[in-house]
């Protein structure tokens, strides 16, 4: 029970970035513009975030207040980087794939070149410890509280309470609807009165902002606190990517598919743990590539399958009908 435990506990904060710029995934794609930039937005957000907990860990305060501090900070970087996006695709009307490539070539490089003029590194390294190792009240909840509200990060909590505001968002309300209108039949929309062209900037908004998120979560809860330019952010914008295509789009199937990939890397790394596993003597590298082999087995067997929004990828023409 306590490899279970220690599977779960391991394997949330991994999962919670995966969901979170999947989700933003979804809000630009559903609003009609393919975002390839995710991995690049990630990494900006990331930075940023990093950079102010860097800047003012020296204060004395409350590591959680930090935190959202942070997570404040990596959410308006992710919304200002993924402008350019939509300044090019929607304003510009420029190929959304080219674009998002571009975006994610550029901060790579930007960062480590930062970074070694500023702190003769390739990244940067926050010394300020953001673990939890229980959550009051709530960890001593038989089973549940020792599975969730111990040893863990406020990133977990964060993320599941941003999954139902998007739930809620896109089904509930009638941003939503517009959205999800803008992203299948622009012209339609366009006839009932909706500004596509802010629809498109309000999905890839949302992309920025929970991808900077994202980001940020990911040194939080899975790098602790390092944010390199020359790793990234280790693929994790891409898997993204296949998270949200595995999931159809959808928030609740998103959330599933994240916990897949999420529980394949930190198995990868729990290997020692298992003794099945650790009996096979296979070498920790070929798990560590599980989720990214997984991610091209279940895309093959289920592209066939896939229905992305029908005008994702089209820049706006209000004269075409």
């Amino acid at each position: 029970m306590s490899t279970i435990y220690y599977l779960i506990q391991n394997m949330l904060p991994v999962a919670i970035p995966l969901l979170l710029v999947a989700l933003g995934g979804m809000f630009s794609e559903r609003s009609g513009v393919i975002n390839i930039a995710l991995e690049g937005i990630m990494l900006f957000g990331a930075f940023f975030g990093a950079l102010f907990v860097y800047t003012v860990q020296g204060v004395d305060m409350n590591p959680q207040v930090l935190l959202i501090l942070g997570m404040l900070i990596a959410a308006f970087s992710g919304w200002i980087y993924s402008l350019l996006l939509s300044f090019a695709a929607v304003t510009m009307k420029a190929n959304q794939t080219i674009t998002g490539v571009s975006l994610n070539m550029i901060i790579p490089a930007a960062i480590l070149l930062f970074s070694k003029m500023f702190f003769n590194s390739d990244g940067i390294t926050t010394t300020k410890n953001f673990y939890i190792r229980e959550v009051p009240v709530l960890s001593k909840i038989p089973l549940l509280g020792e599975m969730f509200f111990q040893r863990t990060y406020l990133t977990v909590m964060i993320g599941f309470a941003l999954l139902i505001i998007s739930i809620i968002i896109f089904y509930k309300t009638r941003f939503g609807l517009r959205l999800r209108a803008c992203g299948e039949h622009p012209q339609a929309a366009d006839s009932v009165g909706i500004n596509v062209y802010f629809m498109r900037y309000a999905g890839v908004s949302l992309s920025g902002i929970l991808g900077g998120i994202g980001g940020f979560f990911y040194s939080v809860g899975v790098m602790d606190g390092n944010v390199s330019g020359h790793s990234g952010v280790a693929g994790f914008g891409f898997l993204a990517l296949a998270v949200m295509i595995f999931g159809q789009w959808k928030p609740g199937r998103i959330f599933f598919a994240a916990l897949f990939f999420a529980f394949l890397r930190t198995l990868a790394y729990s290997v020692s743990l298992i003794p099945f596993l650790d009996g096979l003597g296979i070498n920790q590298t070929y798990y560590k590539m599980l989720p990214y082999v997984a991610t091209m087995v279940v895309l093959a067997f289920t592209s066939k399958k896939s229905r992305a929004p029908k005008a994702e990828g089209i820049p706006y023409d209000k004269s075409q009908r």
